[in-house]
C-alpha cells in the first residue's frame, strides 16, 4: 500500500474519531505529497518511495526545530503541539536505526571505501547515506562519520 492511500485512510479514520489533532499532521503530509506530485513530472502517477522518504523526514526536522524554537521563546502549548505533529509523521518512517547499528554500518563503509581522513568523508556520507534511506538521519550519519574518521 503506497504511502498515499495509506494517509488517506488514516485521514478518513481521524475525521471519524474527531481527532483534529492528528488530522492536522496527517492534512500536512498530504498537502507536501500532492506539491511533491504536481511539482514533479511523476508519469506513473506514484512519487517513489526515496523521495516519500526524504520527504517525510524533512517535515518532521520542520516539526522539531519549529518545537524547539518555541520552547526557547517560553511557548510550551505550541511546542507541544508541534512535538506532537512530529511524533505522528514520524510513524510513517521505516524503524530508526540505533547508534550502535549506525555505528557498525558507517564503520564497514568506511573500511569499504578506504577512508582514512575528513577529506573522504563525501565518499563516505554518499554511501551511507543511499544504504540508510530514511532509517536515520542525515545529520546524525554526519556525526557518526566526523567521529569516526577523527575530527
Amino acid at each position: 500500500m503506497s504511502l498515499e492511500i495509506k494517509i488517506n485512510d488514516d485521514i478518513k479514520k481521524a475525521m471519524l474519531a474527531r481527532d483534529t489533532r492528528k488530522l492536522s499532521a496527517l492534512r500536512a503530509i498530504k498537502a507536501a505529497l500532492l506539491l511533491e506530485k504536481t511539482g514533479r513530472d511523476v508519469s506513473s502517477g506514484e512519487i517513489p518511495e526515496t523521495v516519500e522518504l526524504k520527504l517525510l523526514q524533512k517535515l518532521v526536522k520542520q516539526r522539531k526545530e519549529s518545537a524547539a524554537i518555541y520552547i526557547e521563546q517560553h511557548r510550551p502549548e505550541l511546542a507541544d503541539e508541534e512535538q506532537y505533529q512530529a511524533d505522528i509523521i514520524e510513524k510513517y518512517l521505516p524503524a530508526q536505526l540505533t547508534d550502535d547499528e549506525l555505528n557498525a554500518l558507517v564503520s564497514a563503509i568506511i573500511a569499504e571505501v578506504g577512508a582514512t581522513s575528513i577529506k573522504d568523508m563525501g565518499k563516505v556520507m554518499g554511501l551511507a547515506t543511499k544504504q540508510v534511506a530514511g532509517k536515520a538521519d542525515n545529520q546524525q550519519i554526519s556525526k557518526v562519520v566526523k567521529a569516526l574518521l577523527g575530527v
